[in-house]
């Protein structure tokens, strides 16, 4: 297909960053990856973003790496898949160092890579019926995209070590129970599951999402370090006119207008 393979959009708060190959099930090649990273490096640079949306075009969300290019490298198969990850990994870590949460909405298939993506979110959506799988032994790789890292964090290490040495499939409910999904919707109602959220966060404090996007993403080695680093965060949100805002609503028994910082 022709067009941009990655669209993205800023809009309100939301950075709304789509994989765009649908007719390969948005299936990650080097053009696709080096994209990727160009919109996660640009999002990064912003301080407009209050939330990013990660979706992928199409009926299916991503099926992870093109195996056809995969097929064609041949020998060389090692040096391709070194120029797919090289950006790929840039953008992994970029989505996890942007402040603001970040949300996939999933639909039909996130495999390999795409469920590493997955993996990778603050919150996940997705639509009944969708199936999740890593597939990398499958074919005599290895995952990645941060998937080793991130899912036996969401898992435990047994839960993940059974989705990687047997690429066992999980339909959406069953990715749901075990803690890699945050909610299950009718695929027909997937689009405004989606908005309603990404607005809601839109609206939101930014700087306490921030601040709590980090605090569980990075926690410290010991509970008096994560005591510590909360009352720093707690502290330095209290001083804001967003904190200023919440309590007043609060008392006044009113919604509160975040935005204001």
């Amino acid at each position: 297909m022709s067009g941009p393979t990655v669209l993205v959009d800023v809009a309100d708060g939301v950075a709304r960053v789509t994989l765009n190959r649908p007719d390969v099930a948005n299936a990650i090649d080097p053009g696709l990856a080096d994209a990727l990273a160009d919109a996660t490096r640009g999002l990064r640079a912003r301080d407009d973003v209050r939330v990013v949306l990660l979706a992928g075009a199409g009926a299916r969300f991503c099926g992870g790496g093109d195996v056809r290019g995969f097929a064609a490298a041949g020998q060389q198969l090692g040096e391709h898949l070194r120029r797919i990850l090289t950006p790929l990994h840039r953008a992994v870590a970029d989505l996890d160092a942007i402040g603001a949460p970040v949300v996939a909405a999933v639909q039909g298939t996130a495999a390999g890579a795409g469920l590493a993506l997955v993996a990778g979110a603050d919150l996940v959506v997705a639509a009944a019926g969708t199936r999740f799988v890593l597939a990398y032994t499958g074919i005599g790789l290895v995952p990645d995209g941060g998937s080793t890292w991130h899912l036996p964090r969401l898992l435990g290490r047994r839960r993940a070590a059974e989705l990687a040495f047997t690429n066992r499939v999980l339909d959406a409910d069953e990715a749901r129970d075990w803690g890699l999904v945050t909610r299950v919707v009718p695929g027909d109602q997937l689009a405004a599951e989606v908005d309603g959220l990404v607005a809601s966060l839109a609206a939101g404090p930014a700087v306490a999402l921030r601040a709590t996007k980090r605090l569980l993403r990075d926690p410290s080695p010991s509970l008096d370090e994560q005591l510590a680093r909360e009352a720093a965060a707690m502290a330095h949100a209290g001083g804001t006119a967003d904190a200023w805002e919440g309590a007043a609503a609060f008392v006044a028994k009113r919604p509160p207008v975040f935005g204001r910082g």
